[in-house]
């Protein structure tokens, strides 16, 4: 071989060197591009529950959509998150069988789920027992978070803390506008649902110096509820407290308005207040209730209003409160795993618990931040008030409470005016 030949290949091979150098040096570590953050889901895709289960499965979907189109996990060299699926049927069995799949067969990183709270409990001690971390963005029952785990981190407000919160919102009123609130009663279908609530308003009443002048539960079955009506008339309570399905909201609602029922006000518990066909069938006698839910879309926070747009616009209909929390989830799982730099579950873990997390796309929630404390549960996490009146557009749930969270430019009505 001659000289010029064997001085050319020498420098191809050099210049080969080089590139191979320049993209190791400015470009991201070899296999990066192919490495994937695996979240197994487990979630009632059929069903009794399989609508919701469906709702907070898009919702995820759309979260990680925008995680991994923005450039992934930044700190795993543009690690994508990998969603894997699995249908719980709402069933506590099926729910551990496929928690120890996803484990030892899929070899998730993560797990998240699973809506209802009888397969989420069982779940829990799965993840435990394999050390794996377990977001949960929605099951409210309280022990989920009482059973001194230190994978599961919850994100939603917990049962419990749905009495609390139409407490601490009565007495923000009262700061805010007067109309000073001393008697209570309290009327509930008596079903495991009322009652439980009913022991909770009890306690609160107790501790924040209430009278409660009625409790009162019925069967949500009934026809007429006349009766009901003229104990709470009888009673001249200040303030009612309801738990009611659908038809016993609408029954109690027009025969309160019929008996003409002076209150100051009126807070629902959800269920049958929340109910689409509510609003219907109510009409001018809604006017002024307060209702707790999880969330609503014109809730006055950044973002949120194109959130629900683009999940409309994918899905055909709005946001719900259970779904906002599994989109608000991933976010709160790529924070972690950016703090953690490594897919360890026992560094993903203490990224997790170690979460202040009160800004971006996921905080569409009407509370500030996500902070778990040593239950794991995020101990900011706090209901939404809505307020029904009429702005001129017919009937609408108005969000009025927290007051961070309130829409812009509306006064929540209380005490509500006498008739």
């Amino acid at each position: 071989m001659d000289k010029n030949r064997q001085r050319h290949i020498l420098e191809c091979l050099a210049a080969a060197c080089m590139i191979v150098a320049l993209n190791f040096a400015f470009g991201h570590p070899a296999g990066a591009a192919d490495k994937v953050v695996k979240v197994g889901n487990i979630i009632p895709l059929s069903g009794p529950s399989a609508s919701v289960g469906q709702q907070g499965k898009n919702a995820r979907d759309m979260a990680v959509e925008e995680i991994n189109a923005a450039g992934g996990i930044e700190s795993l060299g543009g690690a994508k998150i990998e969603m894997l699926y699995a249908d719980s049927e709402s069933k506590p069995e099926k729910g551990v069988a496929e928690a120890e799949r996803l484990i030892n067969t899929e070899k998730v990183n993560v797990l998240t789920g699973c809506w209802n709270s009888a397969v989420t409990y069982p779940v829990t001690a799965v993840a435990e027992r394999y050390g794996i971390p377990f977001i949960v963005p929605v099951s409210v029952a309280d022990k989920i978070t009482e059973q001194g785990f230190k994978n599961v981190f919850r994100i939603a407000a917990k049962d419990s803390w749905w009495t609390r919160d139409q407490f601490a919102f009565l007495k923000d009123m009262q700061a805010e506008f007067g109309g000073d609130v001393k008697r209570l009663a309290f009327v509930y279908e008596n079903g495991d649902w009322g009652k439980g609530f009913a022991e909770q308003w009890k306690k609160l009443a107790q501790e924040g110096g209430y009278e409660v002048v009625l409790d009162e539960p019925y069967p949500s079955t009934a026809t007429d509820l006349s009766p009901v009506v003229q104990k709470i008339r009888r009673a001249n309570p200040d303030v009612l407290l309801l738990v009611s399905n659908a038809a016993d909201a609408i029954l109690l609602t027009n025969t309160l308005a019929e008996y003409q029922v002076n209150l100051k006000a009126i807070i629902g518990s959800g269920g049958g207040h929340a109910d689409p066909s509510f609003l219907q069938a109510t009409g001018e006698n809604s006017r002024y209730l307060f209702d707790i839910v999880e969330w609503e879309t014109d809730i006055n926070k950044p973002g949120a209003k194109e959130a629900n747009e683009k999940y409309k616009a994918k899905y055909g209909q709005n946001l719900t409160g259970e779904a906002v929390d599994a989109y608000l989830a991933m976010y709160v799982l790529k924070d972690a795993l950016e703090r953690a730099g490594s897919l360890d579950p026992g560094k993903i873990r203490e990224a997790l618990a170690a979460t202040r997390l009160d800004s971006g796309p996921g905080m569409i929630v009407g509370y500030d931040s996500v902070e778990f404390d040593e239950s794991g549960q995020n101990k900011n996490a706090s209901l939404v008030i809505v307020q029904v009146n009429d702005l001129g557009s017919g009937f609408e749930r108005i969000t009025v409470w927290p007051k961070g969270a309130r829409r812009a430019g509306y006064t929540p009505v209380f005490p509500v005016p006498q008739k």
